[in-house]
């Protein structure tokens, strides 16, 4: 009995031990993180970004977010949004689709569109783009949403995700 008590004692042991161990090692890989204009490098295969509460200031808009996924070896598939609190006169997201640039240490941009609507409360845009392997990529998007101008702005990203 001593002997099943001492071996269910070690057993717990070298779990906590090995459990510790782990968690040691994952904080430190998030520490090593690069963090490039405010996107972080990661080897994800899709990430969002969404406009922050603060940002989004004004009589019209709401929220704006983005994402980028992987879609093949070569591909990157792109969405943005822009939603507005109520039907509005003009709308517009504007999506940029960016590559880190190494040498540089800057994002670089690879492509971009702009969708517009009028009397609508809602806009949503995506593409899918042909990029190079071996590198990372984000999404940043513009939100525009009013009834006159100046019009309500805001900003989203992503972070970036490597297509190996």
């Amino acid at each position: 009995m001593k002997k099943r008590i001492l071996s269910v004692l070690c057993s717990m042991a070298i779990l906590c031990t090995s459990a510790v161990i782990s968690s040691t090692d994952v904080n430190a890989a998030e520490a090593e993180q690069k963090v490039v204009d405010g996107s972080v490098l990661t080897t994800e295969e899709s990430s969002t970004g969404y406009s922050a509460p603060s940002v989004a200031r004004g009589e019209y808009l709401m929220t704006g977010d983005c994402t980028i996924s992987k879609a093949g070896l070569t591909r990157v598939y792109a969405y943005a949004s822009t939603t507005a609190n109520k039907e509005v006169y003009y709308m517009a997201t504007i999506v940029y689709v960016e590559e880190y640039i190494e040498e540089e240490d800057a994002w670089g941009q690879v492509d971009w569109w702009m969708e517009e609507t009028n009397n609508d409360y809602f806009l949503s845009t995506a593409k899918t783009i042909t990029v190079d392997r071996g590198h990372y990529y984000r999404v940043r998007a513009n939100h525009i949403a009013g009834d006159q101008y100046p019009y309500d702005e805001t900003a989203s990203f992503t972070d970036g995700i490597l297509l190996p």
